[in-house]
């Protein structure tokens, strides 16, 4: 099996880029790829840039030019729910594009063409993801003890519907919006729904874990920046080795 690996950022995507051994570097549409062993397992990884087109380009090279198994897209969001905190892991259920506003020619959100306003991740796919980051949670102390130095601490994991767009949820009056618009959702990033929609198109199974890097509020900016450069490389290169060690079993 070969799996594909991507995010937004390359602080989200370096250290797991140089866990990587046996490398080969490939360079396709502005992007570079590097395909050979993660902790054993086969996987193409690659920073996709910001925003839904940026992802879904790279979505679909790994795809049709890879031709990947599966794909993992990692990275950081901005919290909805008031149960998340900064640091919580939140792995997606359902994928909603929250800018997609076709009316009145179809329903609010839905995409067209599809008659569906979101993307399921299949059960197995979340099942399995949750048992990688509860075993994140519970061996990695260190790493715990690093983050709770930095008033980081009682960290969660909440499976739930993520909203995508180009847009960076940085006020109160947008989260609000958001929220009421789409009341299931608990956080908000800028790619992932359009990977799901990649996918789905393919065949290709999805599954999106976000760390919480802000509050999607007026101080979003600051808080997500901070964090990225600190932390989001650990949590995504750590929850990628519990995850690999659960799928080779």
């Amino acid at each position: 099996m070969l799996l594909g690996i991507m995010g937004a950022m390359p602080e989200e995507m370096d250290k797991i880029i140089a866990a990587i051994e046996n490398k080969e570097i490939f360079e396709r549409g502005s992007r570079i790829y590097y395909r050979g062993e993660l902790y054993g397992q086969q996987v193409v990884a690659v920073f996709s840039r910001w925003g839904k087109v940026a992802a879904a380009t790279t979505a679909t090279n790994m795809i049709l030019e890879f031709n990947v198994d599966s794909i993992i897209f990692t990275g950081v969001a901005g919290s909805i729910s008031p149960e998340l905190n900064v640091g919580d892991i939140v792995i997606g259920q359902r994928l909603f594009q929250h800018d997609m506003d076709a009316r009145p020619l179809m329903k609010r959100f839905e995409i067209p063409l599809t008659g569906k306003t979101s993307y399921e991740t299949p059960q197995q796919n979340v099942d399995t993801m949750s048992q990688a980051v509860h075993n994140f949670l519970k061996n990695n102390k260190e790493f715990r003890k690093t983050l709770s130095e930095q008033h980081i601490s009682n960290v969660k994991m909440l499976t739930g519907d993520i909203a995508s767009g180009d847009l960076f949820i940085s006020s109160t009056e947008m989260k609000h919006i958001l929220s009421k618009n789409l009341p299931s959702v608990v956080c908000a990033e800028m790619e992932g729904a359009a990977v799901a929609q990649v996918c789905d198109d393919y065949g290709v199974p999805l599954i999106v874990v976000r760390v919480i890097s802000d509050s999607a509020d007026e101080e979003a900016h600051i808080s997500a920046i901070g964090f990225v450069n600190q932390h989001a490389g650990d949590y995504s290169l750590s929850i990628l080795k519990e995850y690999i060690q659960i799928i080779n079993k």
